[in-house]
């Protein structure tokens, strides 16, 4: 691998550290990760203003789609067999 300025990056032997040499370097790359992703949503933040100068309106966060929920069986008409999703059919009742 390469880091950012093309230079190889040097190999970390992780079976030759200790215990809390590895959770220095866990703690490490944590804080490194948070301040990059501060950074690029920084960028981010500073590109939609820049589009937004164009009429166009912020997008909003959407809250994420509730999980789909899927029909109760109807123990009257035993429609068990429409509600499976493909592949859960015969042969998964075989096995």
């Amino acid at each position: 691998m390469t880091n950012k300025k093309g230079s190889p990056m040097a190999k970390i032997d992780l079976d030759a550290l200790s215990i809390e040499e590895l959770a220095n370097l866990r703690d490490r790359a944590i804080e490194k990760l948070a301040e990059k992703v501060a950074a690029r949503q920084a960028e981010l933040e500073a590109e939609l203003e820049q589009l937004s100068q164009y009429g166009a309106k912020p997008a909003k966060k959407k809250d994420a789609a509730p999980p789909a929920v899927r029909a109760k069986k109807s123990e009257k008409t035993g429609e068990t067999e429409q509600l499976k999703p493909e592949g859960e059919g015969a042969a998964a009742e075989a096995a």
